[in-house]
């Protein structure tokens, strides 16, 4: 199975967490000082928060898979379409260790793909990763990745 993944940036991580645990009638599945995530499964979706971002709104959207054929099977169809893709490969961020990666929209929306491959006590266990900045670990602001052609270049730079 799939499950639809969004990440927004909040102001007031308290207050965004009593609304939206009002709204989906659940608490999080996940709460940490900086950080919450609800594990919703109608519509199954893995919605979550964090105070790391520049300014509220979208950092990105994603697919989680649940076992790692599913994941490998969406990046072969971003590497068929010609998409521009940032491999991550095995990572941490938002408190998980992953498999992931990531293709960008025509209007530049960061979509994650990700396996979950289990808990870590840290958002991220990058040696110097800043406390503040983008929610996931994108590498550029507002969680839009650096696309990385597909098939070779000849072209330098």
């Amino acid at each position: 199975m799939k499950r639809f993944h969004v990440h927004l940036h909040v102001d007031d991580l308290a207050k965004s967490v009593g609304f939206y645990s009002k709204l989906f009638a659940a608490e999080p599945a996940r709460l940490e000082g900086d950080y919450a995530k609800w594990m919703l499964e109608d519509p199954p979706v893995n919605f979550a928060i964090s105070t790391r971002g520049a300014r509220p709104g979208i950092d990105h959207l994603g697919i989680q898979t649940d076992d790692p054929a599913e994941l490998a099977a969406m990046k072969a169809r971003a590497e068929a379409a010609d998409m521009a893709l940032l491999d991550e490969g095995e990572t941490t961020c938002c408190y998980a260790r992953s498999e992931k990666h990531w293709v960008t929209d025509p209007q530049g929306i960061a979509w994650e793909h990700f396996h979950t491959l289990g808990n870590i006590p840290v958002f991220n266990e990058a040696a110097g990763l800043p406390s503040t900045g983008t929610a996931c670990c994108t590498p550029t602001p507002r969680g839009k990745p650096i696309g990385i052609p597909i098939k070779p270049s000849t072209s330098c730079c």
